[in-house]
């Protein structure tokens, strides 16, 4: 036969362990101890008669121990399963502890009050968007800095074999072995060359810059008699050419001047006056 005075000496005077000592209090750790204090009225052990509610996944459950099943320690504890609703829950604990004490049956609805508030805040919080704060080691960051650093030359390289390749599908190097939609292909042809028209007026100004220094203008006074007549034999000579070549085609004239030309130097100059003598 259980006796509860007994027992509860021997778990005060020697050790429990559930128990956990504080400078204020004791408490008690085992999940059916109705409030969690190591007290005579409260402990689990010590009571023949005892009733608590415990919360799994959600769904409160009433356990409720008598002394009739302590001879069966698998069925001590009798698990009754309480409705969601708060209201039906306290009047199924009532139901159940009829013929029990106050306290126990207040110590039950007490509890049952507690895992229904934190059960609302729980699913308040898990509709709700939530921060993760997690830790990176320094390895990690430094492996993610030198995967940035490889993608980006990664992708430089790819940018030029794409410029490649669209420059020999623009020349026609594969011919139709490669088929591309028209609209993608000429709008690529189209930034490319918008690109190189960009690139290609700097240094047509800068040429042009060039051929206005090249070309020098220079007082009569500065040149002799005989760079006078050397202009005249030069001038002479591009006359007789002229008229050697009057019978070749004037297309082909043009591309060869045009390939042979090269910046000019234009000279003011003055013909000297021929003074008649007569004589004697």
């Amino acid at each position: 036969m259980q006796h509860d005075d007994v027992i509860w000496n021997t778990l005060r005077a020697g050790t429990c362990s559930y128990k956990v000592k504080t400078t204020t209090q004791d408490f008690c750790k085992n999940d059916y101890n109705v409030y969690g204090l190591c007290t005579r009225s409260n402990c689990p052990l010590s009571n023949s008669n005892y009733a608590t509610v415990r919360e799994e996944e959600g769904v409160c459950y009433l356990y409720v121990k008598t002394i009739e099943r302590a001879a069966f320690p698998a069925k001590m504890w009798e698990k009754i399963k309480l409705p969601k609703d708060y209201q039906e829950a306290l009047a199924e604990i009532d139901r159940q502890l009829i013929y029990w004490p106050f306290h126990v049956k207040d110590r039950c609805k007490k509890r049952l009050t507690k895992i229904t508030q934190y059960l609302i805040r729980m699913r308040k919080m898990a509709t709700r968007r939530q921060k993760k704060l997690i830790t990176m080691p320094r390895k990690i960051e430094r492996r993610e800095r030198r995967r940035e650093v490889k993608a980006l030359l990664a992708a430089k390289l790819d940018n030029a074999i794409e410029r490649e390749l669209l420059e020999r599908l623009k020349q026609g190097t594969y011919g139709d072995m490669y088929k591309f939609p028209e609209t993608a292909f000429d709008k690529a042809i189209q930034d490319e060359d918008g690109e190189s028209e960009v690139e290609t007026e700097e240094p047509s100004t800068s040429k042009e810059s060039a051929k206005e220094k090249k070309v020098q203008f220079v007082a009569a006074e500065d040149f002799d008699e005989s760079d006078s007549s050397d202009m005249e034999d030069y001038s002479d000579n591009d006359s007789s050419d002229m008229d050697e070549t009057e019978s070749e085609d004037e297309e082909e004239v043009a591309l060869e001047r045009l390939k042979k030309s090269r910046p000019r130097v234009v000279i003011e100059y003055e013909k000297p006056k021929i003074v008649a003598t007569k004589k004697n």
